[in-house]
């Protein structure tokens, strides 16, 4: 087995979309032990008990946008707990600093949604449409100092029709990542118990 954990922020619909897949056999070897929420009244938290998995919420500390100094201690001490081979950041709307990231020995992937290197940070479905672009999409990648610059896994492009509305492009944008995301899950594990991934 290939353990998982799920860090996230909000409603996790990306959570809900790899706790479906592996409820219906489609993430192979990997298994989700735990679920992580920085806020205490996330839906994602409800996502716990309807797929059986343990989810708790974790004071982030002072910080509104990072983790660091104690909460980030308490938070690697926790998670470790639990062992996972892979940290997934779905929606998890905290910086992740370099001492989490070593903790975990680079093990923890991000999902965002552009093409990047194009659009990294936020409001990237909004920029893609403002500068005229045909498509954008969604990126798997790890995870490094650096946001949005780590080596990418999987993407998957998405057209913008002339003229569409962002809600619309961001509908199309969350299908694209829900079936990305866990078959880039997938994927590493069965290269993990394979061997192959370093």
């Amino acid at each position: 087995m290939v353990r998982i954990v799920l860090l996230g922020s909000g409603r996790g619909s990306n959570a809900e979309a790899i706790l479906k897949a592996q409820d219906d056999g489609k993430l192979g070897l990997a298994q989700v032990v735990g679920i992580f929420c920085d806020k205490p009244e996330a839906p994602m938290l409800k996502l716990g008990p309807r797929f059986d998995v343990p989810a708790f919420y974790l004071h982030p500390g002072k910080f509104k946008t990072k983790l660091e100094g104690e909460a980030e201690a308490h938070w690697i001490e926790t998670i470790q707990r639990l062992q996972p081979d892979f940290i997934v950041l779905a929606g998890f709307m905290r910086v992740i600093k370099p001492p989490f990231i070593e903790a975990f020995n680079g093990r923890i992937i991000n999902l965002h949604p552009s093409l990047l290197p194009k659009y990294p940070g936020l409001h990237s479905i909004q920029r893609a449409i403002e500068a005229g672009d045909a498509e954008t999409g969604c990126t798997v990648h790890w995870v490094t100092p650096e946001i949005d610059a780590g080596e990418i896994l999987g993407q998957t492009r998405v057209p913008i029709e002339k003229g569409e509305p962002l809600e619309a492009v961001e509908a199309k944008v969350h299908a694209a990542e829900h079936e990305l995301l866990p078959a880039t899950i997938r994927r590493l594990s069965d290269e993990l118990m394979l061997g192959n991934l370093q």
